[in-house]
């Protein structure tokens, strides 16, 4: 039994630039706070980025911003929880922003159930994963297959998890993966080869309406740009982000 229903959008146009998602999510934020909208999942895939959260190291970027520059890779600070990771083409990354006060507002709860979906969608696959204790994430055989970093404002979230399909695992060489030293995976990797992304995407947003008990439907650009219109912005949320200056860190307001 599903216990409402939300919007889909499934942003299948190519890989998008981590600053145009990450302000299309803090638009969606904004507007499920004020209730002008239902939950949301977005799918994509990102241009190269590194991402660095609330927890995050500096020792745990393992080149400087001027050699991620010149190989192409944006970096940004943002308000999720965890360390650094990597985002590129061949990765899903899910971002669901879903009003907590059906979870009953536990953070925790949300974070296993966003790992549960990810666990069940690569078990149609094949593939069996699992959590490990204390690292947040999905894990094949010791080594993680998807990220998992969530932040919360006003009992709605925002960011979520990245799933490795078919990337370049090489990338991964400039961090230090969400700080734990320890080795990543992909779906590709395990099983061998490639995996049609379009499959991996129906999947997942299958799995994310069983675990979650809402009924994501696909959504068009023009209606929920039409929503997103009626949506007043506040200072904070419309707040465009801003990419990490080779000599310093510009920080998100929370």
């Amino acid at each position: 039994m599903t216990r409402q229903v939300g919007w889909l959008l499934d942003l299948t146009g190519g890989p998008v630039p981590y600053a145009e998602a990450w302000a299309l999510q803090r638009t969606l934020l904004a507007a499920r706070q004020a209730g002008r909208i239902p939950d949301v999942l977005v799918l994509l895939e990102h241009t190269p980025v590194v991402t660095i959260g609330r927890t995050g190291l500096g020792g745990n970027l393992l080149v400087s911003p001027d050699v991620l520059r010149a190989q192409g890779v944006d970096l940004f600070e943002i308000e999720r929880g965890g360390d650094v990771t990597y985002h590129g083409p061949g990765q899903l990354v899910g971002y669901p922003i879903v009003d907590l006060r059906a979870l009953d507002e536990e953070v925790v709860r949300f974070m296993r159930t966003l790992e549960e979906s990810i666990i069940r969608t690569v078990a149609v696959f094949g593939i069996s994963a699992a959590r490990q204790r204390g690292y947040p994430g999905v894990w094949v055989a010791g080594a993680k297959i998807a990220a998992v970093g969530v932040a919360v404002k006003r009992r709605v979230t925002m960011h979520g998890f990245a799933l490795n399909v078919n990337m370049d695992l090489s990338a991964f060489s400039v961090i230090n993966p969400c700080g734990l030293g320890r080795p990543v995976t992909s779906m590709a990797e395990v099983l061998g080869g490639p995996v049609e992304m379009a499959h991996v995407r129906r999947v997942y947003a299958e799995q994310f309406s069983d675990v979650f008990r809402i009924a994501v439907h696909p959504t068009s650009r023009e209606t929920f740009e039409g929503a997103l219109r009626e949506v007043p912005a506040t200072a904070e949320d419309a707040t465009p982000p801003q990419a990490v200056p080779a000599e310093g860190v510009s920080v998100v307001p929370r």
